[in-house]
């Protein structure tokens, strides 16, 4: 697994480099889609007006 250095940000393979290394890969991104309620109804409404 690849490894980034906090201290001098390169990566590496190593479990130390300058520091102890972590993990690069990101946190899982998701979010509530809080407007896809609206979104979903304009959609239609534009759908059944064509």
């Amino acid at each position: 697994m690849i490894k980034k250095c906090p201290e001098c940000n390169s990566y590496t393979l190593k479990q130390e480099h300058c520091t102890d290394t972590e993990t690069a890969r990101p946190p899982k991104f998701s979010y509530p889609d809080r407007y896809g309620e609206y979104r979903r109804k304009t959609k239609k409404q534009m759908e059944d007006q064509n």
